[in-house]
């Protein structure tokens, strides 16, 4: 079960990678939208990453 939920993330990133470079070369509409919501989506990933990282740096520093 738990690989095929990872089959299904793994397929749903392929698409959105795929529908950010037809979105770049002119697609249509629904394109450029799953690109948009597939690009919103990494930068949530990268920002809750680095926020992730200030906390356990604050941590190991001592909370300073």
């Amino acid at each position: 079960m738990v690989v095929l939920v990872l089959l299904g993330l793994l397929a749903l990133a392929v698409g959105g990678c795929v529908c950010v470079v037809w979105a770049e070369r002119g697609g249509p509409r629904w394109v450029r939208a799953v690109s948009t919501v597939t690009l919103a989506a990494g930068d949530v990933v990268r920002h809750s990453d680095k926020s992730r990282r200030r906390r356990l740096n604050r941590s190991a520093d001592g909370g300073e």
